[in-house]
């Protein structure tokens, strides 16, 4: 937990983190089996693992994407009538809740379902591994620059050679889909930096964009 406990992280029984957007899917399969609700819809931020959308879609579940921070979290699952959600920063929110994060409650969700898993013969790691695996991720990657506009002009003439653009968000910075992963950029809402996450199906693939990606930044 953070200071305040409206934060929970998690690391499995190898001492492995584990990045707190792969558990928005298990902390929707817990609310909705603790409320006897079936589908609904699930806010997650705009650096979600696809891995994590893929999950919560084939569980039934509808993802709505909103931009990082809960000041746009907590009215988005309002207007969104969601039944909860998640970030990548480890917030959880519940529409029981009166639509608020909560570090206590998520954690007593998420060892709810791996309590399930043990009791199947499953460790926390075994019971992660279908979305966790799906993609490689670089995780949250942060730049310090000055002119933070012209970095993301540059980053984005680079995400054009990356392939054919599937998708394009711009409701938090700029995140561009392909069939083969995503990139993320954007400036922090606390922090005098740039942001970047960088997503792609291979290893070698992701290692080839960021690489490629960081050098747009720095300029």
């Amino acid at each position: 937990f953070d200071g305040d406990a409206d934060r929970a992280m998690f690391v499995d029984e190898r001492g492995e983190f584990v990045q707190p957007d792969y558990l928005i899917p298990i902390v929707a399969r817990a609310t909705a089996s603790f409320s006897s609700l079936t589908g609904g819809k699930i806010i997650h931020d705009v650096r979600t693992s696809r891995g994590a959308v893929e999950t919560l879609k084939e569980d039934g579940f509808e993802p709505v994407m909103v931009p990082v921070g809960h000041a746009f979290a907590k009215p988005a699952l309002r207007t969104s009538n969601a039944i909860c959600g998640g970030e990548l920063a480890g917030h959880y929110y519940f529409s029981e809740f009166f639509c608020c994060d909560s570090g206590v409650l998520a954690a007593t969700r998420i060892l709810g379902e791996a309590a399930k898993a043990k009791a199947a013969g499953k460790t926390f790691s075994q019971m992660m591994y279908p979305i966790v695996s799906r993609y490689a991720n670089s995780g949250e990657l942060n730049f310090q620059v000055e002119d933070k506009d012209a970095a993301i002009e540059r980053l984005l003439k680079v995400c054009a050679t990356l392939g054919k653009e599937v998708s394009r968000s711009e409701i938090d910075g700029v995140r561009v889909d392909y069939a083969d992963g995503w990139v993320s950029v954007r400036k922090s809402n606390t922090e005098p930096y740039l942001r970047l996450i960088v997503e792609c199906r291979e290893e070698t693939t992701l290692k080839d964009w960021c690489a490629r990606l960081s050098l747009a930044v720095k300029g």
